[in-house]
């Protein structure tokens, strides 16, 4: 099983590598911070990039129509939260 700490580093990593940020490195994403607007600055389009890669790489269902999904994508530390629980219902 992985750690929650593993899980948020697996995920920042998929973002820099999904979103194409080769200028960035896993340690400059705070888990904490906001992946949208004034945090990481991703827009919809990224949004959709790496709901694609989660479900991808973590085998996880992603229902962009499920009210929680802007509170999940929020932070890496709820996307790890998420994938983590998903992985655990399947």
């Amino acid at each position: 099983m992985t750690t929650n700490i593993q899980l948020e580093h697996d995920i920042k990593v998929l973002i820099i590598e999904s979103l194409g940020l080769e200028d960035m490195q896993p340690e400059d994403i705070d888990s904490n911070a906001q992946l949208f607007g004034d945090g990481l600055g991703l827009d919809s389009v990224d949004a959709l990039e790496l709901g694609l890669a989660l479900q991808k790489k973590f085998h996880v269902t992603i229902d962009a129509e499920t009210r929680t999904m802007r509170e999940h994508f929020e932070s890496v530390a709820n996307l790890s939260k998420f994938v983590a629980a998903k992985q655990r219902s399947a």
